[in-house]
C-alpha cells in the first residue's frame, strides 16, 4: 500500500492504539473526542480496508485479536515518536502550549494538586489540562497520559522522574479511642485493638514496624542495629482512600495508617489534637513511599508544557506536608 493510499487511514490506526489501550469504546471516544458510534464504525471500517478482523466485541468486553495486537505492537512506537516530534515543533514557538494529562492519586489530588492547578492555568493560558485522579495503577504509555504524581520509594527506571518533596507515614488515632481502648506501648499489642487499614495488595491485613536500637522501651534487639516487629492487624474498616480512612480516625473507630498529605489540621480553636501519633519511635515499613516524584515515560526530549508543570509542582509541594501530630511520648 502506498503512502498516499495510508494516509486516509492514519487516525483509524491511531484510534486503534488507544482502543487497545482503554479495552472501551466509551473511554476511547471520550479520549479522542468523538461519539462512540463513530468510533465503532471507524474500526469497523478499517478492518473491511484491512480484510481481516482487529478487535474482538462482546458485551462485557473489547480485546484485540491477534492481528489487531500485532498491528497496535507495531505501530505505537511510531507514533509515540510522531508525538514527541510535534511536541519539539511545538516548542519552537517559544510559549508553552499543548495539552497534558495528568494522573494522581485521589487523596493528593483533592487536597493539594487541584489547589495549585488555577495559578499554573492562569499563567500559562496555551496549556490545557486533563486531570484523572484515581489509585490504580496506570500504564502511562499505554494508556496516553503525560505525567503522574505518585508517592513512592523507588521510580520506575523507564521513566523520567522529578522529586517534588519528601513525605512520610505515621500511625495515628483520635484522643477519644485512645481514652476508651488504652495506648499501645509496643507494635504486638496492635493485635487487641481495632486497626483500620489501607487496602494494598497483600499488605492490608498486616504492618512491619521498625525501630532503631537503643530507643526506649522493651524487646530491644540483643545484636542488631534495628528492631523489626510484624503484626498481624483486623479492624472494622478497610479502604483504598486515605481521606476515608481519615475520617473514620476522627470518629473514633481505631488506629490506622496515614500519609502526611492526609493529615487533619494539627489542631482545632481550643488547641486540641483531633489526632495523635501512636508509637511514635517505630515506623511502619514498605507501605506508603517516602517522596513525592512527578514520572512521565522516557523520552528524548520533554515537552515544554510538561517542564513548566513540573517546575510549578515542585515550587508548590517544596515545604511538604508538615502534620504537625501530637507526640506521645512527649506527655
Amino acid at each position: 500500500m502506498s503512502s498516499d493510499q495510508l494516509a486516509p487511514l492514519v487516525a483509524d490506526l491511531h484510534l486503534l492504539t488507544v482502543l487497545a489501550a482503554t479495552r472501551s469504546f466509551t473511554e476511547t471516544a471520550r479520549r479522542l473526542g468523538v461519539s462512540k458510534a463513530s468510533a465503532s464504525m471507524r474500526i469497523s471500517e478499517l478492518e473491511r480496508s484491512a480484510g481481516v478482523l482487529l478487535v474482538r466485541r462482546t458485551t462485557r468486553s473489547v480485546g484485540l485479536t491477534e492481528a489487531g495486537q500485532q498491528l497496535v505492537n507495531d505501530m505505537q512506537p511510531a507514533f509515540r515518536r510522531i508525538s514527541e516530534s510535534y511536541s519539539a515543533a511545538c516548542d519552537l514557538a517559544g510559549t508553552p502550549r499543548g495539552l497534558i494529562r495528568l494522573t494522581a492519586p485521589v487523596a493528593l489530588g483533592r487536597q493539594h494538586l487541584a489547589p495549585c492547578m488555577a495559578a499554573f492555568l492562569q499563567q500559562f493560558p496555551d496549556i490545557h489540562i486533563e486531570l484523572e485522579l484515581t489509585d490504580r495503577f496506570i500504564n502511562l504509555a499505554n494508556e496516553g497520559f503525560d505525567l503522574a504524581i505518585r508517592h513512592t520509594n523507588a521510580p520506575p527506571e523507564t521513566h523520567v522522574a522529578w522529586v517534588l518533596c519528601e513525605t512520610r507515614s505515621q500511625l495515628v488515632a483520635s484522643p477519644q479511642y485512645l481514652a476508651r481502648r488504652g495506648t499501645p506501648a509496643h507494635p504486638s499489642e496492635l493485635t487487641a485493638h481495632d486497626c483500620l487499614l489501607y487496602l494494598r495488595d497483600s499488605h492490608a491485613g498486616s504492618w512491619t514496624f521498625a525501630r532503631p536500637a537503643g530507643l526506649p522501651g522493651k524487646r530491644k534487639p540483643a545484636d542488631g542495629a534495628v528492631e523489626r516487629v510484624g503484626v498481624h492487624v483486623a479492624g472494622s474498616l478497610k479502604a483504598n482512600n486515605s481521606e476515608v480512612l481519615r475520617e473514620a480516625l476522627l470518629a473514633g473507630l481505631g488506629i490506622g495508617l496515614l500519609p502526611d498529605f492526609s493529615m487533619p489540621p494539627a489542631a482545632d480553636g481550643n488547641g486540641a489534637a483531633p489526632l495523635v501519633q501512636v508509637l511514635p519511635d517505630w515506623q511502619v515499613q514498605g507501605f506508603f513511599g517516602e517522596r513525592i516524584y512527578a514520572l512521565r515515560p522516557w523520552s528524548a526530549q520533554v515537552p515544554k508544557a510538561v517542564q513548566c508543570l513540573v517546575e510549578h509542582l515542585r515550587q508548590s509541594f517544596a515545604n511538604g506536608f508538615p502534620a504537625g501530630l501530637k507526640n506521645l511520648s512527649a506527655q
